[in-house]
C-alpha cells in the first residue's frame, strides 16, 4: 500500500450503483469460491493453503473500509472509481458476508449440540476464532497488495459523540490499524499500459479508539476536482494525479 485516505462524502454516487454491484458480487463470488478449496472433506480447515494461496489473484487499486450499514454507499462509490477512473476496487463487505455464510455452514455440521437445536459454546468459540483468522489475514493480504485505502467516515462507522475518534466496528478497527503497519511501497508504473446473534439476549457494543492520523483527509469536493483534472491528464495514472493533489510526491507524478 501506498497511501490512504479519511473520505468524507456529502452524497452518494447513486447512478453507479449498478456498476458497483458488478464489482462487488463478482468479488463476493470469488471470495466465496476460495473460502470452499480451504475446508477438507472431514470438515476441518486447510490452514496452510488458505495462507499459501488466498486472495494473491486478486490486484485491486483502491481498498475501500467501511461500515456494514454504508454497504450501497460503498458500492456505488466503487462504481464511480471504476467507471470514472477505470480503477479496481475491492469493498471489504464482500470478504465479512461470505465469511458469515461459511461460518454458519460449519457452525451447522460440526457444532450443534446433541439434540440438533442449539450449538455448542466451546465448538463454536473454536469455529470462528478460526475463520476470523482467515478472514483477518485475508483482509490483510488485500491491504498489502492494493496501492492505497479509502475509509467512507460517516456516523454509521464512527462514533461522533465523543472527542476521540471510535468505531464499534472490530474489522474497521483491524483494517485501519494494518494500514498503518503494511509495507509503504512506491507504485510501479514502468512498462505499465493503463487499464481500460441470540434472541433475547443484550446487543454487546464494544468501541475501539481509531487512529487515523496517517489517513490523509479527503472530500467529496475533492473527488469533483479529481475528476476533472483526469479530464485534462488522460496520460497520467489517475492515482499519481490523486497524490499529486494532495503533495504525496512520487517520481513519476504529473509534472
Amino acid at each position: 500500500m501506498y497511501a490512504g485516505f479519511n473520505l468524507v462524502m456529502d452524497e452518494e454516487f447513486t447512478h453507479y450503483k449498478q456498476t458497483g454491484n458488478t464489482i462487488y458480487n463478482l468479488q463476493k463470488q470469488k471470495v466465496k469460491d476460495e473460502l470452499s478449496k480451504f475446508i477438507l472433506e472431514d470438515g476441518t480447515i486447510n490452514g496452510n493453503d488458505m495462507q499459501n494461496s488466498w486472495f494473491p489473484q486478486i490486484h485491486a487499486d483502491v481498498f475501500l473500509s467501511h461500515s456494514h450499514n454504508d454497504k450501497e454507499k460503498a458500492i456505488a462509490l466503487a462504481g464511480w472509481l471504476k467507471h470514472t477512473f477505470d480503477l479496481e476496487v475491492f469493498i471489504d463487505s464482500s470478504v465479512w458476508g461470505s465469511a458469515d455464510e461459511l461460518l454458519k455452514k460449519i457452525d451447522d455440521r460440526y457444532c450443534k449440540n446433541t439434540d440438533g437445536s442449539t450449538y455448542s459454546y466451546e465448538k463454536r468459540n473454536f469455529s470462528t476464532s478460526h475463520v476470523h483468522t482467515m478472514l483477518s489475514t485475508a483482509l490483510t493480504m488485500v491491504i498489502d497488495q492494493s496501492e492505497c485505502m479509502f475509509f467512507l467516515n460517516t456516523p454509521q462507522s464512527i462514533d461522533t459523540s465523543s472527542v476521540i475518534n471510535s468505531t464499534k466496528s472490530p474489522w474497521i478497527y483491524y483494517e485501519i490499524a494494518v494500514s498503518r503497519f503494511v509495507r509503504k511501497r512506491e507504485p510501479d508504473r514502468k512498462g505499465i499500459i493503463k487499464k481500460g446473534m441470540f434472541e433475547n439476549a443484550q446487543d454487546l457494543s464494544i468501541q475501539y479508539k481509531l487512529d487515523l492520523d496517517h489517513l490523509y483527509d479527503i472530500r467529496q469536493s475533492d473527488f469533483l476536482d479529481w475528476q476533472r483534472l483526469f479530464t485534462q491528464h488522460h496520460e497520467n495514472h489517475p492515482l499519481d494525479l490523486l497524490y499529486g493533489m494532495r503533495k504525496l510526491l512520487l517520481e513519476h507524478s504529473l509534472s
